[in-house]
């Protein structure tokens, strides 16, 4: 199950952005600027900016989110947003005992594809299993050849055997991540995950992570998520046609918050 944890974030973020911003238009010192800016500045200066576009100055705040219960087919799709740090578990130094995997909802409601599904994972698993002990066992015999003691020699076998036995594990097998997004960049994946063309996996978790920042930084990710929240939508004749529906739903999220 997907579970998403805003870590930390920079502390009076939105501050700290009117603060980069004024700053490009005011001779006084930083700490003036800085002091000058009551809330309700902040407020409008930061609302003000996502009017413009002058979107530089949000550069300088971060989000730093823990995700767990997501598939390796998720983590191919967010790692494709480069302007970004990642920390991912390792399927090389962890060894998958028995993996965790994430069932798409169309093969969860169709029994026929479910029983097909998990009995794919099942056989992953077994596979996984068995190509890890063939493969330990060949490394262990190398190891005491070279002159390793056996215990040392089956721990560094077993390290190398799932190095290999993991190529068999499928896109859905579950992983963790901790991934820290400057806002200007979460702005851009907003746009792009939360759109309803977005593969439906990655989509939750974009509203998920949306939810969270808008949270602390309200006024930076007012506009934030699919480009039809902001207008028109750009997704010319891929459109999914449903632009006042997903208004709608977004509008939902942020009436939510809290």
């Amino acid at each position: 199950m997907l579970k998403v944890e805003l870590m930390s974030y920079t502390p009076n973020a939105e501050k700290l952005v009117a603060s980069a911003a004024r700053l490009c238009y005011s001779s006084c010192s930083i700490g003036e600027t800085r002091e000058k800016l009551t809330d309700e500045k902040v407020s409008k200066f930061v609302n003000m900016l996502a009017q413009v576009g002058h979107e530089s100055p949000i550069e300088h705040v971060s989000f730093t989110f823990g995700i767990e219960g997501i598939s390796r087919a998720l983590l191919a799709q967010l790692t494709r947003h480069r302007i970004a740090s990642y920390s991912v578990q390792s399927q090389r130094y962890v060894k998958e005992r028995q993996f965790e995997y994430v069932i798409p909802p169309e093969i969860e409601s169709l029994s026929e594809a479910k029983t097909e599904f998990l009995s794919a994972m099942k056989k992953a698993q077994e596979s996984y299993d068995k190509l890890t002990e063939i493969l330990t066992d060949k490394h262990k015999k190398d190891f005491i050849s070279a002159g390793m003691d056996e215990k040392q020699a089956l721990g560094q076998a077993e390290k190398k055997a799932i190095e290999d036995a993991r190529f068999v594990l499928p896109n859905a097998c579950e992983t963790k991540i901790i991934c820290t997004f400057n806002a200007r960049s979460l702005l851009n994946f907003f746009s792009l995950r939360c759109c309803a063309r977005a593969q439906w996996e990655i989509r939750e978790l974009a509203k998920e992570m949306l939810r969270l920042v808008s949270n602390v930084a309200p006024n930076i990710f007012r506009n934030a998520g699919p480009t039809c929240v902001r207008g028109a939508c750009k997704e010319g004749k891929m459109s999914c046609k449903k632009p006042d529906e997903v208004r709608r739903e977004f509008e939902k999220i942020k009436e939510n918050l809290k």
